[in-house]
């Protein structure tokens, strides 16, 4: 068989990258290999996200440029994008296939030529950290998002599929796996919900089952609502051992009001509360979150109400985003838009208190032994590499290129804004 090039594109969060890694491995059996650097491609493919105007513009920038540098190449476009406005994309230059559903894929392949499809991933190229689909779409309708519109219902993957895939990455050499969706919590909703005798397998119920996987490897979940936080999944998160104590439950805002028009399902009483019920349970767990500032309305008491909640939950890592009007959404026709000057100084804000609160946790596991999967050299100091622990803290620490991929052993020695610097046994007299 002649191999065909090609070359594949993503933008976007973490099930685009997932959704990609399957294309690819499904090229790449059927006679298709990566065309290199300066090597035209045959077939380009694309995966587009559409959470903000800037990732629309992104994508057909993109496809232009696929289309300058490849000519006469064939390119196949899917993702958010394509699925919310796919008469935009179909008269860029060289798009064959504007793909508006994902479960069409298989028509897609097929009219290309292609029969051979996997069912998941064995690899997951460029990471150290494989990330595994487990659902698709939401249902909520949060009124700043327009994912609800493109990844509509709600479909849960087959436990068995998961653990198959599971396994296979783990026997492929992956030591960390991300269970990861679009909406997380909700795994296994839509296949039990109002069908008389099928028993719940809920998120607990899955990384229970994938717990049993023996092996020296670590999982972790993308993201995880507050309120769907409850007593079970609790419960089965204490007695995993394989399930890192670090979880993402996002809080977009900490005022009331602004959750209110945000159409968030939970008051900060609670989210905090849920917090405070995992950490008595829990050993010293990590939170991480996102938070939206400069939402339209939002005052400046608004905003100090959410940093006292940040403080109060004692946040890890906060992903800060200032707030962009996306069109087709309830709150780009809002009034009082905050003045992008403000949303600026308000993001500058809200990560100095991000960083304040990251090296107060850092500082926590000074002396700590800490399991660190290295991810890649340091890019500036010889001898040091760089990488995380199960709470997700990012380390320092002595290594080498050869380790790259591996979960090693190490002691946190001093916190820094940006990362926690570690000594191993053998290097104990190296200074970081």
């Amino acid at each position: 068989m002649t191999e065909k090039t090609c070359r594949l594109v993503t933008l976007g969060c973490k099930v685009n990258q997932y959704e990609t890694q399957l294309v690819k491995e499904t090229l790449l059996r059927n006679g298709y290999r990566e065309a290199g650097e300066d090597e035209p491609a045959e077939l380009c493919v694309v995966n587009t996200c559409t959470v903000t105007n800037t990732g629309d513009s992104k994508s057909r920038q993109i496809i232009r440029q696929l289309s300058r540098k490849n000519p006469g190449t064939r390119t196949v476009v899917m993702g958010c994008y394509a699925t919310r406005d796919p008469l935009a994309i179909t008269d860029l230059p060289n798009v064959v296939e504007v793909v508006t559903d994902k479960r069409e894929l298989p028509d897609v392949f097929d009219r290309l030529g292609m029969y051979d499809i996997p069912n998941g991933i064995s690899q997951f190229d460029g990471r150290q950290r494989a990330y595994v689909k487990v659902q698709d779409g939401c249902i909520l309708r949060c009124t700043y998002c327009i994912i609800p519109d493109v990844r509509p219902g709600l479909q849960s993957r087959s436990p068995q599929d998961i653990e198959d895939e599971v396994r296979r990455l783990i026997d492929n050499g992956y030591n960390e796996i991300v269970l990861s969706g679009i909406h997380v919590g909700h795994y296994g909703v839509d296949t039990t919900r109002g069908k008389s005798g099928l028993p719940p397998f809920r998120l607990w119920h899955l990384f229970e089952k994938l717990d049993q996987i023996p092996g020296e490897w670590r999982m972790r979940l993308s993201s995880i609502e507050a309120v769907e936080v409850n007593d079970d999944f609790i419960s089965a998160a204490a007695n995993c051992e394989h399930l890192c104590p670090q979880f993402h439950p996002a809080l977009q805002s900490g005022s009331e009001t602004v959750l209110r028009r945000m159409r968030r399902r939970y008051s900060i009483q609670r989210f905090l509360e849920k917090l405070q019920q995992m950490r008595e349970v829990l050993d010293r767990p990590a939170f991480t979150t996102d938070v939206i500032v400069g939402f339209p309305g939002e005052t400046d008491e608004e905003f100090e109400e959410t940093l006292e909640a940040c403080r109060q939950a004692e946040f890890m890592k906060i992903h800060v985003f200032p707030f962009s009007a996306r069109k087709g959404t309830p709150a780009a026709s809002f009034p009082d838009q905050v003045h992008p000057e403000i949303r600026k100084a308000r993001v500058h804000q809200l990560s100095e208190l991000e960083r304040d609160l990251a090296e107060k946790f850092y500082r926590d596991f000074e002396g700590e032994e800490l399991e660190v999967l290295i991810e890649r050299e340091h890019p500036e100091k010889t001898g040091l590499v760089r990488g995380t622990d199960r709470r997700y803290i990012p380390v320092e620490l002595p290594g080498h290129a050869g380790e790259v991929g591996q979960i090693v052993t190490a002691t946190g020695a001093e916190a820094h804004r940006h990362y926690l610097g570690a000594l191993r046994w053998r290097e104990a007299n190296v200074t970081i």
